[in-house]
């Protein structure tokens, strides 16, 4: 497994756990969100690999996005740069074949929300704050942030958060939608590795084709849709998966997925 610059990973089983690591607030250089794009290649190239959840390490921040010293020379060359790499990275995220799984652990303010919204699902810590505060210092959301949020919460929870300033604390991101779950302190990387061990009882394969046609939802007519799903359901048929999945199922017997 390669070096990811403060990113540290761990598999087990089926599941990879990553962990932001560049204290004190986990932002993200240039370095790691190429580290990042290299890192989902290298899990959608490892077939037995079937969820990632990616949490801040200690108890205050998931992260704090990028840091902003790196924009204060107003140089718009490396604003180009760092904007290509955020949506490299976090478009490879999102588009990860398998399930990923943000434990928000604290503080994920810009970016570092950012980082969460390309996630398939979050879970807040209870003592989470989350915003999109990007505006406030002249700039914007540009990893993703102006898209994810309004498909989340709305358009005008977005436009508060994004216009407005407005920080959401765990509860109201509950209420409004931009996490699914909300448990205490401390337990929020034990609860997501709970929910990625689930996605190991789902087909792999399924998953990825499933994954692929709710996220097509977003900008695809449901006309053209259904027939890529009905399509995506028969492709099924030439994989090892399906045929082990039915057979195990009608055998009474736990299924063993390859991934293929």
């Amino acid at each position: 497994m390669s070096n990811y610059t403060n990113l540290d990973l761990k598999i087990d089983g089926h599941v990879a756990t990553l962990t932001l690591n560049n204290p004190p607030a986990h932002t993200w250089t240039a370095e790691s969100l190429a580290s990042l794009k290299q890192l989902v290649t290298d899990l959608n190239n490892n077939d037995s690999v079937y969820a990632l959840v990616i949490h801040g390490d200690g108890e205050k921040f998931f992260s704090a996005g990028a840091d902003l010293n790196t924009f204060a020379d107003g140089d718009k060359g490396n604003a180009i740069s760092m904007a290509i790499a955020f949506g490299e990275a976090f478009e490879a995220l999102s588009n990860y074949r398998g399930v990923s799984i943000a434990a928000i652990n604290g503080y994920a303010m810009g970016g570092g929300l950012e980082t969460a919204l390309a996630c398939d699902i979050r879970i807040a810590e209870s003592h989470a704050v989350m915003a999109l505060p990007e505006a406030a210092v002249g700039l914007l959301p540009c990893a993703g942030g102006t898209q994810n949020l309004p498909w989340l919460v709305g358009e005008g929870w977005a436009k508060r958060m994004i216009l407005c300033g407005e920080r959401v604390d765990a509860d109201t991101a509950l209420r409004i939608g931009l996490v699914e779950e909300v448990i205490e302190k401390g337990e929020g990387l034990n609860t997501a590795l709970k929910l990625a061990q689930k996605v190991a009882n789902q087909s792999p394969v399924s998953v990825t084709l499933s994954k692929q046609l709710v996220q097509a939802a977003r900008h695809t007519p449901p006309a053209y849709n259904l027939i890529n799903e009905r399509e995506a359901f028969v492709k099924l048929f030439d994989t090892a998966d399906q045929t082990e999945g039915v057979n195990a199922f009608l055998e009474k017997r736990k299924p063993t997925w390859t991934n293929k």
